[in-house]
């Protein structure tokens, strides 16, 4: 079984948000480990060059902990289908790697390092979300690519 984990900075507050979360957490059970990782947000808004330092800093610390194949969500990244996506995420497993760490960054994004360390840079649209929305975006998506792999009748 794959591990997953959603390295995140801050906190998800809305009650509707973390509702949705809960219930994808329980449908990706049957078909992974999934570990939430949240990390503390800065905000600093007078430096937000020092609020993403320190925020980068946390999420290299636990890229580096956790290893494996790390996609960070960035609008600037590769955009995939659905159905590309499960295949990119069954290629990854099938080359080794039985961890799969997926990063949102905090409201001020990320910094450069970051986006040179991780594996693949990854854009789910041109729109720019909340990153509390995007976790539980990013939930049900990982949650719809293993069960495409797991050919769910979901998704034939």
């Amino acid at each position: 079984m794959v591990n997953v984990n959603i390295i995140c900075v801050g906190k998800v507050k809305e009650k509707y948000i973390n509702m949705g979360i809960d219930e994808f957490t329980k449908r990706l059970s049957a078909y992974t480990r999934l570990k939430v990782i949240e990390l503390k947000e800065d905000g600093n808004d007078k430096n937000r060059n020092q609020s993403m330092e320190k925020e980068a800093k946390q999420i290299i610390e636990n890229i580096s902990k956790n290893k494996g194949y790390s996609i960070l969500m960035d609008i600037g990244g590769k955009k995939f289908s659905s159905e590309e996506m499960a295949k990119k995420i069954e290629q990854i497993t099938v080359n080794g790697n039985s961890t799969i760490n997926f990063i949102i960054g905090g409201s001020y994004g990320v910094t450069k390092e970051v986006r040179n360390i991780v594996d693949l840079r990854m854009s789910f649209s041109d729109l720019t979300f909340p990153h509390q929305l995007m976790r539980l975006i990013l939930f049900e998506q990982v949650y719809r690519w293993f069960s495409i792999l797991g050919n769910s009748k979901y998704h034939k």
